[in-house]
Order: C-alpha cells, then sequence, then structure tokens
C-alpha cells in the first residue's frame, strides 16, 4: 500500500466568491488536513427554485447556485497558498476537456504545487454536457479511450499516436513532463463494474462519490484490485479514496432535523429509481432515473420538484451522507479505514444550516482529524 494511514481532504465547491475558497484553503492548512479537492462543475445540483436566504444563508453570499470557477485556474490559484497540501480535482471529464489538454493541466499543475495534484476523472454527468451541446453518448467508452492517451501523455511523452472510435492523434507532439517527486495522478470517479474495471487498468486512485456501507465500499475495492491484477498492475499501488457529504451534529436527533433541509433532502431525489423500487417506490422522476448522472435541475418543473422532494423517503436521504454525532460518524469512519479506505474527502453539508453551525462544524472537524491521528499513532 502506497501509505497505510488515512489521510483527509477538504472537499471545496470551486464557487465565489474567491475569498471563501481562499479561507477554506487556509482553514484545512489550519487543520492539518492533507488535501483539498474542488469540483468542475458548469451548475450545480440544486436547483434555483431552492436557492435563497430562507433555505440557506450561503445564498446571502451569492444570488444563485450555479456559478463555478474553472477549476484548473482555480488551482493554479490556489497552488499559491496550499502549502504541503495536495490539490485536486474530483472529479473532471474528457469530454468538456480533451485527454491531451487534461495532461497538460496535470502536468502545468505539478510545476506549480509542492505535492502531485490528483485528477479525477468520471464519465460525466448530464447536467455538465447535454444542455451546453456536449455529447453525451456512450460515455464509458469515451472515458477509456481518453485514459488511454492519458497514461501516454503521462508515462512515455513524445509523440503520441492513438486511432479510437472517439478520439484520433495521428502524429502529436507532447513533451512536458513533472519535476521530481511531482508526477499527477490519475484517479477515477467508478462505481459500476466497467468504470471499476477502468481503474483497476488505468488509475493511481479510485475516488467514488459516497458509497453508504463499508461492505460495499470493501467489495467494490476487490473489485478494482482484481481488475489491476488482470492488467498486470500492483493492485497496492491504487489509493482507495471516498468522497464523503458529512453531517454533524451535537446529537443523533439534532443530526436527523438536518436531514430535512431542503437542499440536503435533494439527496434522496438524487438516487437511482432502483433504490426506490427496492422500497416498493417509484421514482417520481421516472422508472429509468439513474440519479445524479441524469438530473439536470432547471429541466425540472418547479411545482414538480416540490412535490417529489415530499415524496423522498428519509432511509434515502440518510444513506446519502456520514452523517450523525462526532462520535458516530468517527466510528463509521473507522468501519471504512478497515474495508481499505486510505483518502476520505469531507464536504461539511452542515455548514448549509446557518453560520453557528457551520463554525461548530469547523470545531468539529479538527475533533475528529485530531481523533483520528491520535489512534494512528497508537497502533
Amino acid at each position: 500500500m502506497k501509505d497505510a494511514r488515512l489521510a483527509l481532504a477538504l472537499v471545496v465547491p470551486a464557487q465565489p466568491p474567491l475569498a471563501s475558497v481562499l479561507g477554506l484553503v487556509r482553514l484545512a492548512r489550519l487543520l492539518r488536513f492533507d488535501a483539498v479537492m474542488v469540483w468542475d462543475h458548469l451548475q450545480d445540483f440544486v436547483p434555483r427554485v431552492l436557492w435563497s436566504p430562507r433555505t440557506t444563508w450561503i445564498a446571502r453570499l451569492r444570488r444563485s447556485p450555479h456559478p463555478y470557477y474553472d477549476f484548473a485556474s482555480l488551482l493554479g490559484r490556489l497552488s499559491a497558498h496550499a502549502g504541503r497540501l495536495r490539490l485536486g480535482v474530483g472529479v473532471t471529464d474528457p469530454i468538456r476537456r480533451h485527454p491531451v489538454l487534461l495532461a497538460q493541466t496535470a502536468l502545468t499543475l505539478a510545476h506549480l504545487t509542492r505535492r502531485p495534484p490528483i485528477i479525477g476523472i468520471g464519465a460525466g454527468e448530464a447536467e455538465n454536457l447535454e444542455p451546453y451541446g456536449f455529447p453525451f453518448d456512450r460515455p464509458v467508452t469515451r472515458l477509456e479511450e481518453a485514459l488511454a492517451i492519458l497514461r501516454a501523455c503521462l508515462d512515455t511523452p513524445g509523440t503520441i499516436r492513438f486511432a479510437g472510435r472517439f478520439y484520433q492523434i495521428t502524429d502529436g507532439v507532447f513533451e512536458l513532463t513533472a519535476p521530481p517527486r511531482r508526477r499527477p495522478e490519475i484517479w477515477l470517479g467508478a462505481h459500476g463494474p466497467r468504470m471499476l474495471e477502468l481503474t483497476g487498468r488505468f488509475a493511481d486512485g479510485w475516488y467514488p462519490n459516497w458509497i453508504d456501507s463499508p461492505e460495499r465500499y470493501a467489495a467494490r475495492l476487490a473489485q478494482v484490485r482484481q481488475a489491476a491484477e488482470r492488467a498486470g498492475r500492483d493492485p497496492t499501488q491504487i489509493v482507495p479514496a471516498l468522497q464523503a457529504p458529512v453531517l454533524l451534529a451535537p446529537t443523533e436527533n439534532a443530526a436527523r432535523r438536518l436531514l430535512h433541509h431542503p437542499a440536503l433532502r435533494l439527496t434522496g431525489l438524487l438516487r437511482p429509481a432502483d433504490e426506490w423500487r427496492e422500497l416498493g417506490l417509484e421514482h417520481p422522476l421516472g422508472e429509468h432515473f439513474r440519479g445524479y448522472l441524469d438530473f439536470i435541475p432547471e429541466r425540472v418543473d418547479p411545482h414538480a420538484l416540490r412535490a417529489a422532494l415530499r415524496a423522498v423517503p428519509p432511509e434515502l436521504v440518510e444513506r446519502s451522507f456520514l452523517w450523525g454525532t462526532p462520535e458516530q460518524v468517527l466510528a463509521r469512519i473507522r468501519d471504512y479505514r478497515e474495508a481499505g479506505l486510505r483518502f476520505l474527502g469531507l464536504l461539511p453539508v452542515s455548514a448549509l444550516a446557518s453560520p453557528q453551525v457551520a463554525a461548530w462544524t469547523v470545531f468539529t472537524l479538527w475533533r475528529l482529524r485530531r481523533s483520528l491521528a491520535r489512534e494512528l499513532t497508537e497502533r
């Protein structure tokens, strides 16, 4: 294993104002986190109709949920403030960003940062593609081709040639390389069997969205490692990571109350139709709805959206978060670590509730970090 300890990252939405993003990077350094991860979006999953100061105090900072910075420009700016923090994106896609340009971005960041940058990649989401005219057909096949090109750029710089269904490179010259010990890492946001197979074949890390049980996490990690072995790679060199929206409260009842926040209940609606069927329910957005992959927020009628949110069962909202008291959350993190987790990206969603809750959440994240560090020292 590259590193037997558990690294912690603060997940920072790449959204205005810039002062807030810079403040969160300084906070991550103060809390002694290991990394900062940003998103690559053109719009948010939260529709405008749910965005108001009555819903979240953050609406006072920006009038819409949708403004997003370009992740590459932002990480370049953050590199001057990151110190020893690793910087990464979790995740981008090779449809809006050609794989050769992603390789150039990754290697440029390697020259700006003190530690290897993380380039998380996924197959794409409808909200960032369809409204803007980008294709969203056969996304996993596109990703497979893109990963082959990325690996060629990073591993064998020189003349790049590739003949695929979606990408063709005849005699492209690519000779940018990383400084010593700062080679970028490619992490995949993978969940399904084909994506897990690609992770084992191509990736340096596995960075899925929240998986709601350590057992399911361990099973999918085993699939990644088996795929790596089939590809002749060392499976222990693939970093097992996870992005977790974390909801913290002083008591379990207080945490349950926060789960009723409209923006957080939306996560239950973004669970796929299969999970609704498991509870004997029909998904309001259709029987073939694949969850956040298919969701385009501003295309949903506001009245239909509110009715759908009222139909969301509490069980599905609870599945969407790492939630509870600090002690409960710490216990769950231990379980994931036992399942193989080595890098945890924490998105503190409880901070949406109020400035006071946000401040308490920050203090609690510091306590969690100390507790985890102490446990590893005592082992």
